[in-house]
């Protein structure tokens, strides 16, 4: 099992906003985690990445506990991260963001993993030397998921890659990460019906921090979905 999260809680002052949250992901295949603003997606994420403390519970990776371990730790260990709203060095170029990850993580043939980004997003070798925050919101997403990509690891979690971003981008995304997901292992957070079903292998929904509905994809109730996750 790539990942194992067993009854993880956490509170934000007196807000429980994880409660009792349970579940695994396997060596390959993409798990989606959908759910409405304010449902504890997000705060789950940074849980995982060692970003906010967990009150209470486990978190496996690779059978180890990483629960207490510091965010590099865990990229170190094989967890490459994109954030919601991207949160990449704007005065930077696209290769020198792409050199502090791989950097940051160990990598030790740049050069090789650097082409192979750019094989995966074409777009970021035409802007090699731009700087980041001259890019369009795309490019600065695929910009973000290459960054994670490119520390080598072996669980790819990502925070609602489709937002704000225009359809051919969501697309090569979305292509991007199928290619993946038989390599890997990857969790989405994701509000997009659509993306989600063509591209999860499995599914939590959350509400207010509690799991409410889990399943394989092939079975997933569009209505039923929908109506978790609508505003």
């Amino acid at each position: 099992m790539k990942l194992n999260v067993m009854a993880l809680n956490q509170h934000y002052g007196s807000s429980h906003i994880l409660r009792d949250l349970t579940f695994q992901i396997p060596d390959k295949g993409c798990l989606a985690v959908l759910g409405r603003n304010g449902a504890g997606k997000t705060t789950l994420l940074k849980c995982l990445m060692g970003l906010l403390p967990a009150t209470s519970g486990t978190i496996e990776f690779e059978g180890q506990n990483i629960t207490a371990a510091s965010s590099h730790r865990r990229v170190k260990l094989g967890i490459g991260y994109v954030p919601q709203g991207r949160e990449i060095f704007a005065n930077l170029s696209v290769r020198e963001n792409l050199d502090i990850a791989m950097s940051a993580a160990g990598v030790k043939d740049q050069e090789a993993v650097a082409e192979e980004m750019v094989a995966l997003f074409p777009v970021l070798g035409e802007m090699w030397k731009r700087r980041g925050g001259d890019l369009s919101g795309g490019q600065q997403q695929q910009l973000s998921i290459a960054r994670a990509l490119a520390t080598r690891p072996s669980l790819l979690i990502l925070d609602e890659p489709t937002e704000g971003i225009q359809p051919n981008i969501v697309q090569r995304i979305e292509d991007v990460i199928s290619s993946l997901k038989d390599k890997m292992s990857i969790l989405v957070v994701e509000q997009y019906f659509e993306f989600v079903q063509s591209l999860a292998d499995n599914y939590l929904v959350i509400s207010r921090g509690e799991v409410i509905d889990r399943g394989s994809t092939e079975q997933m109730d569009e209505h039923k979905i929908k109506s978790f996750i609508s505003i």
